[in-house]
């Protein structure tokens, strides 16, 4: 008897004379409601993945405290938020080049999560195309309290499928097979989250 013909025997054994077993019933209840935010925890999360918190602050004093140099903006960013010390660049189809030398990029967010610390971008006029977002050294993003989930399910029913989501965990890093930690390999090494926690006057 050959390997083959033994280890196929096995199976026809282990699955009896009735063939495949009948697939197990799959609950798809959990955690389907609104569940309470937990902003320190987000916070928590975001800053176990290195990225660095300001809660309770203006947002263009600390862009302007942030940004080493040009600043690339999305088209629908809020001019608020920008401050009058600091170069903006704003992006109509800039090139991978200039991005990739500016001295940083300012996004808004559309959704992130309490349980995961992720932020999400779906390419909003505030957002900006994925690669605003990806090329830059520096990335500060805006986050409203009132776009902060608990769970991923939440995020999901927040979020249009048919649009180009960026799921952010940090700044970009990576490891090699000696657990080395490499930050920036495919996006930024470094995420500045603005958390506004309640509407600037």
């Amino acid at each position: 008897m050959s390997g083959r013909e033994l280890v196929l025997g096995r199976i026809r054994a282990a699955l009896g004379a009735g063939g495949a077993p009948a697939a197990a019933e799959i609950p798809r209840e959990y955690s389907r409601g609104v569940r309470p935010v937990d902003l320190g925890l987000f916070v928590e999360r975001l800053e176990d993945y290195r990225a660095v918190v300001h809660r309770g602050v203006a947002i263009a004093d600390t862009v302007a405290a942030l940004a080493p140099g040009p600043l690339v903006v999305p088209p629908g960013i809020d001019p608020a938020w920008l401050p009058a010390s600091v170069e903006v660049l704003p992006d109509d189809d800039l090139s991978a080049d200039t991005l990739a030398v500016a001295g940083g990029v300012l996004t808004a967010a559309t959704v992130a999560i309490v349980e995961t610390g992720t932020i999400v971008l779906d390419g909003s006029p505030d957002q900006g195309r994925r690669i605003v977002s990806l090329l830059p050294d520096l990335h500060i993003c805006v986050v409203r309290a009132d776009q902060v989930v608990a769970s991923v399910p939440e995020a999901l029913a927040r979020l249009d499928p048919r649009r180009p989501l960026t799921w952010i965990s940090g700044p970009s890093a990576t490891s090699d097979i000696e657990l080395n930690r490499v930050e920036g390999v495919h996006g930024p090494r470094r995420l500045h989250v603005i958390l506004v926690e309640a509407v600037e006057q």
